[in-house]
C-alpha cells in the first residue's frame, strides 16, 4: 500500500477512536434492513427486545476470517437466550464469494449483501473490517469496535446485555 493510504488509515482511525472516547450520550442505531444471501430480509426494528451484534467484514479480510469460529461459538452459545450476530459483506466483496465463504466456514448466523453501500452508509461510512457494533436490546449502540475483538470482552457484553450468567 502506498504510504498515503496508510496515512489516511491512521488518521480515520485516530478520528474513530476519539470520536467514541468523546461520546458521552446514548446512539441508536440505525433502522436499517439488510439483505441476507438467502434472499430474505431482517430489520434491526424487528430485533427491538434483543440484542444484535452487527459485524462487518470482507472475505479477504484475514481478521475477519480469524473472528469467524469466535463469532460461531456466541451465537451457538447465546441464539437461544436472544443474541442475534448479522455480517455484513463490504459492497466490494463478490456476493458469490460471501455464499462460497458461508459455506466453507458452516456460518449459521445470517449474512447480509451490501452492494449498495446502504448499510455503511447508515452506521457511518464503515471502511475498515473487521468492524463491529453491538446494539442493544433498546436499539442502543452499547459498543463500536474495529479490529480484532477481545471474545472474553464480547462475551461478557453479550452476557451483562441478556442479564445471564455462564
Amino acid at each position: 500500500m502506498p504510504k498515503q493510504t496508510h496515512q489516511y488509515i491512521f488518521v480515520a482511525l485516530l478520528s474513530l477512536m476519539m470520536l467514541s472516547a468523546c461520546q458521552k450520550k446514548p446512539v441508536p442505531a440505525p433502522d436499517v434492513t439488510f439483505q441476507l444471501i438467502n434472499g430474505s430480509k431482517i430489520s434491526l426494528s424487528e430485533r427491538q427486545g434483543k440484542p444484535t451484534l452487527v459485524v462487518f467484514w470482507a472475505t479477504t479480510c484475514m481478521s475477519c476470517l480469524k473472528e469467524i469460529p469466535h463469532f460461531i461459538q456466541l451465537y451457538q452459545k447465546y441464539k437461544a437466550k436472544g443474541l442475534e450476530i448479522i455480517a455484513v459483506a463490504m459492497p466490494y466483496d463478490r456476493p458469490d464469494h460471501v455464499v462460497e465463504m458461508q459455506k466453507a466456514k458452516s456460518i449459521p448466523y445470517p449474512i447480509a449483501l451490501d452492494i449498495k453501500a446502504d448499510v455503511v452508509r447508515a452506521f457511518g461510512n464503515v471502511s475498515i473490517t473487521p468492524n463491529s457494533f453491538l446494539i442493544s436490546s433498546n436499539g442502543i449502540i452499547i459498543k463500536h469496535h474495529i479490529g480484532l475483538w477481545d471474545i472474553t470482552e464480547l462475551s461478557n457484553l453479550i452476557r451483562t446485555e441478556l442479564n445471564t450468567k455462564g
